[in-house]
């Protein structure tokens, strides 16, 4: 089955806005990883977006932005995903992310009722990403 996901580490958070109960983390770029059945070589690509969550709060005062992604968590209702988040998602229920940037102490921190990637235009190829041999 083919599959795409956002590799967090490496990505660059350009902003978090809050509009009433809604709140959106903008991802310029965010770092794609593709993976195609039968192969095992992987791709990556780079595409803007955002991911929004409804009924949502953020949790303390974020890392000043732009920055860059250290990783961390982002869930939807049981789902946990470490370090990124598939492609493509939308979930009503329980949502929660906890995202480190480098060069801060601070997290990331917004809970909500609905989580979704608005994701912009078509991705753009950067490169093969091929197994190490030995």
């Amino acid at each position: 089955m083919d599959s795409t996901s956002i590799e967090l580490v490496g990505s660059q958070i350009a902003s978090l806005s809050v509009e009433g109960d809604s709140v959106r983390l903008r991802f310029e770029p965010a770092y794609l990883i593709k993976t195609m059945t039968g192969s095992v070589e992987k791709t990556r690509w780079r595409q803007n977006g955002d991911l929004v969550f409804e009924n949502a709060r953020v949790l303390e005062e974020a890392p000043p932005l732009p920055a860059v992604c250290a990783g961390g968590d982002v869930g939807e209702n049981i789902y946990t995903y470490r370090d990124m988040i598939p492609l493509p998602l939308e979930s009503r229920g329980r949502a929660h992310c906890r995202l480190k940037v480098e060069g801060s102490e601070r997290l990331i921190a917004i809970d909500g009722e609905a989580i979704r990637l608005d994701m912009e235009e078509t991705p753009r190829y950067i490169e093969h990403i091929r197994p190490e041999v030995g």
